[in-house]
């Protein structure tokens, strides 16, 4: 039933823009949420003919009153509508004065008599932040996290004579994230989500079409008001039971325990899935084991071994501490202000006053809540003082934990001066002294600004392809970590200082964030080395190297992103300006493969990161180590929490996650054509994600006889025996023109001959490991069937006799267009050679494009004409005129048909990150 109230609204909102018909409203209420639904009433052509809301308190008005008295909207502000049950007579003459349509209730704290509720034509409708018949009653968002319900919602309900009884007129709802509290949940989406659900059942009962769901029995429950003295914390229950209680008083009216006879209220709970780090143990009435006070709050333990993580205390006497600094918190040291300082103290102190106009002066004692400042005090104060002192970092949290202006002022001056910064990243190392250095290797999943275990504690080995011994034992993520990390980026995203960041600040961030990779460049090269098997010189140059460069690319179009003006047909007499803008997408997540982690990760994420997004992003499960280094520096680089997480683990289980995930908005992959399929149907069935995928090729390289013979064996080994083979733009076949074919192959077998295989710290090596052993064995498989299909083996297609996973540089002649290994990518070291007839462009152009793949494709002739008339002709989104592999951060990279779409690198990759709004003003 609840499913046919959101038909009809999906309905109305998809089939009309214009409301056509308009009524007489009295909005009953009070609060910002009031105020946001009264406005939002007008803009859409309603008419108000009255608001009742509450008396001023303290000589302030309410919201929704501010806004109506600026309308000229009459105002009536009654303390009560009944006395003893009974309607006041001269309260219902007012009322009945206005000649309302229909009374809307966004949020009302008083008792409406009946007779008001029924009086007008269509009735009253109230919004309610569950979904009925689930937690009526005044403190519906607090149960639902106590209850550690996996949705929330809201009603919005036909008025009656019960309490949150009444018909349903329409329902949403969304998903509670693991570390949701009451305000977060009101801000993501009961407050906006709920002011468009009020307008949209106005219009509906405007238009007519407004259902009247009778509320089921089933299910209901009713729950009242928490008072502190039920909200103790029974702390012999699990972990997670614990932190939904905690969450669901959080602000009020506070769960709490005692400490040393003292009852301290807790703030700012989350589950905690890290290894437990050193801290000070901390006795606490009921609990089952001490609580642990660490650098980065007071860990608590659940029944069931696991642990939350509580942020702030607040003791009996209203003072709130950081409960990372319980045993310290009788230490005081006062800032000493300058000059300046003090000046701007004053300018503060203007700011209080203005707020709390009901006092006569503020003093260094004045208490910001006990002179009667409420939540959405805190707010103006938090923004007055930032617009006044730009850069520095306010949150609401800090007016809560510095209440008197003195201690306001002592905070706002350490922040100020920087001296107010965040703990030290605490990271679980796993060093190796290799390559004439000690690396240092984080190997914990990097979950909103920390490294920390699974959420189940398992590991997996990750391989050095060198020898096959274990590197370390790095974290297997689970779907609750994805969880845990989108909630962290949309965290980020929603309400984090990276989208509110100047973009020129943001871009500053992203230099200090490549220079960061620039210091470490030897060590970074060295864990991929031994982790992906590239030969160390490689990697310093190109994977390192142009990681490098793509994250100072992008850095410098943070500034530079820009919408357009466009002329459009004026509504006369009037005038029109059209404009776009160009905003970012929200959260996105990346998956990576295993041939390049550093630079794939780079070629996505600077992308990313540039337009203003956060992510999520997954690297190969057999190369997880240099993503993760990369998340360290960029806490170094000041990149804020939850705006980059790194999940290591299966493609099957976090990849699948991230693809279906609701609040993901894109997906950037790069790896095979099928796994591309999956999810890009993954991505369309759950949310329409937007998709970029660089998926698998077999790209063709022509080499015609008029060429420079020396530049295209270099350029033709280098096609295909770069990094190894694996390589997504190697050259898959080559086409040699029949008249230099033998002198060709003859002169690669040569040069072939010279390459030394081995470890590939050596800097005299030129062919490192193949990157996994499966991936070995594949290799193995794939020239068996060139063999047995009847092409020629000429030199290779066995494994070397050393430890680790070697392969020989492989050569094949006399393959025909119908095998196997003509048309399936090996994505190793196996050069794939057919003979062309002397002359025959079209007929090679022809055999090139037979294929279902189009990443990349070269040509080398001396011949600039037929150059360009080959490169106009083949069907790729890459060709190379006698050069090969030459990327550059600027030029856009990406392929055709089943190689994918979408761009990396370049302008265009950036577009790839950002929504085109456009907007219409008429003057």
């Amino acid at each position: 039933m609840l499913w046919t109230a959101s038909q009809v609204f999906r309905r109305f909102s998809t089939s009309s823009h214009y409301y056509q018909n308009k009524l007489k409203l009295a909005i009953i209420g009070q609060s910002v949420f009031g105020q946001e639904v009264y406005s939002n009433l007008r803009k859409h052509g309603h008419k108000v003919v009255g608001v009742f809301t509450v008396p001023d308190k303290d000589g302030k008005a309410d919201p929704l009153a501010v806004a109506a008295e600026k309308d000229g909207t009459p105002v009536f502000k009654f303390p009560r509508w009944r006395v003893k049950g009974k309607p006041i007579p001269e309260v219902v003459e007012a009322y009945k004065a206005v000649g309302a349509e229909l009374n809307v209730l966004p949020f009302c704290s008083q008792f409406i008599p009946m007779n008001i509720i029924d009086q007008p034509k269509h009735g009253s409708i109230i919004y309610h932040p569950s979904i009925l018949p689930l937690h009526r009653g005044a403190s519906a968002i607090n149960w639902t996290l106590i209850h550690g319900d996996k949705k929330a919602g809201f009603t919005v309900f036909w008025a009656d004579d019960g309490l949150d009884t009444g018909p349903i007129l329409l329902q949403r709802e969304c998903s509670v994230e693991p570390n949701d509290t009451v305000d977060t949940l009101y801000n993501r989406f009961l407050f906006p989500e709920g002011i468009k659900a009020m307008v949209e059942s106005v219009q509906l009962i405007a238009d007519g079409k407004a259902p009247r769901i009778p509320q089921p029995e089933e299910g209901a429950s009713y729950e009242g008001i928490q008072k502190k003295s039920n909200a103790k914390i029974d702390l012999a229950q699990p972990a997670e039971v614990i932190h939904n209680w905690i969450r669901g008083h959080d602000k009020v009216p506070g769960a709490w325990i005692v400490i040393n006879g003292q009852s301290v209220s807790l703030y700012g709970s989350s589950m905690f899935g890290g290894s437990v780090p050193t801290g000070q143990l901390l006795e606490i009435d009921g609990a089952v084991q001490p609580g642990l006070v660490t650098k980065n709050g007071l860990i608590l333990h659940g029944t069931d071994g696991k642990a939350l993580l509580v942020k702030n205390l607040q003791f009996e006497d209203g003072k709130m501490i950081p409960a990372s600094k319980y045993f310290s918190s009788g230490e005081s040291s006062s800032v000493e202000l300058s000059d300046d300082e003090m000046k701007m103290a004053e300018e503060i102190r203007k700011i209080w006053k203005g707020i709390l106009s009901n006092i006569p002066a503020i003093e260094d004692t004045t208490d910001f809540f006990k002179a009667g400042a409420a939540s959405m005090d805190v707010i103006r104060l938090v923004e007055e003082v930032k617009q006044k002192c730009a850069g520095v970092q306010l949150q609401n949290e800090d007016v809560y934990m510095a209440t008197t202006f003195q201690d306001f002022i002592q905070m706002f001056v350490r922040k100020l001066r920087g001296e107010d910064q965040e703990e030290e990243l605490v990271i679980d190392y796993v060093t190796k002294e290799v390559n004439n250095m000690i690396v240092k290797m984080p190997y914990q999943c990097f979950i909103n600004g920390r490294f920390e275990d699974a959420e189940n504690g398992k590991t997996y080995d990750t391989i050095n392809p060198t020898d096959g011994s274990v590197i370390c034992k790095v974290s297997y993520a689970t779907v609750g970590d994805v969880d845990r990390a989108v909630a962290a980026a949309k965290e980020a995203y929603d309400n984090g200082p990276w989208g509110r960041m100047n973009p020129r600040d943001r871009g500053s961030l992203l230099y200090r964030l490549a220079d960061l990779m620039e210091e470490h460049q030897e060590e970074l090269a060295t864990i991929e080395s031994i982790d992906s098997g590239a030969v160390y010189t490689l990697a310093l140059k190109t994977h390192v190297g142009m990681s490098i460069q793509t994250f100072r690319y992008f850095a410098g179009w943070c500034d530079k992103i820009q919408g357009k003006t466009i002329p459009i047909n004026q509504a006369r007499p009037n005038r029109n300006l059209t404009f776009t803008k160009k905003e970012p997408l929200g959260v996105c997540a990346i998956v990576i493969p295993w041939n390049y982690p550093l630079m794939m990760l780079a070629w996505k994420s600077a992308a990313c990161l540039a337009a203003g997004n956060t992510l999520v992003l997954k690297p190969a499960q057999v190369t997880p180590l240099t993503a993760l280094k990369f998340a360290e520096l960029s806490v170094k680089a000041g990149i804020p929490k939850g705006v980059i997480n790194i999940l290591p683990g299966s493609g099957g289980m976090v990849g699948q996650r991230l693809s279906e995930h609701p609040h993901i908005r894109k997906l950037g992959f790069t790896g095979s054509t099928p796994i591309g399929k999956q999810i890009m149907k993954s991505c369309a069935l759950s949310n329409l994600k937007k998709v970029s995928l660089e998926l698998g090729g077999k790209s063709p390289l022509i080499i015609f006889s008029d060429c420079d013979m020396d530049k295209a064996v270099r350029m033709g080994m280098s096609s295909v025996y770069f990094n190894k083979g694996e390589n997504c733009i190697a050259a898959g076949r080559l086409f040699v023109e029949e008249s230099i074919h033998d002198e060709f192959v003859s002169r690669v077998v040569e040069e072939i001959k010279k390459m030394k295989i081995g470890d590939p710290l050596d800097r005299s090596t030129d062919h490192g490991p193949q990157n996994h052993k499966a991936h070995l064995d594949k290799l193995l498989e794939y020239c068996d069937i060139g063999v047995k299909e009847g092409a020629t083996l000429v030199y290779g297609g066995r494994q070397v006799d050393r430890p680790g996973f070697f392969m020989e540089p492989t050569v094949f002649i006399d393959v025909e267009d119908h095998m196997f290994i003509a048309k399936e990518e090996s994505f190793g070291p196996v050069m794939v050679v057919s003979k062309f007839q002397d002359g025959d462009v079209d007929g090679v152009l022809q055999r090139a494009n037979d294929t279902e793949y189009g990443l990349a494709s070269g040509v080398f002739t001396r011949d600039i004409n037929k150059a360009m008339y080959v490169s106009d002709q083949l069907e790729a989104g890459t060709v190379f005129v006698n050069t090969y592999n030459k990327t550059d951060v600027a030029s856009p990279f990406g392929g055709f048909k089943q190689s994918g779409f979408g761009k990396d690198l370049g302008e265009d990759a950036l577009m790839e990150y950002l929504k085109t709004k456009a907007v219409t003003v008429e003057y």
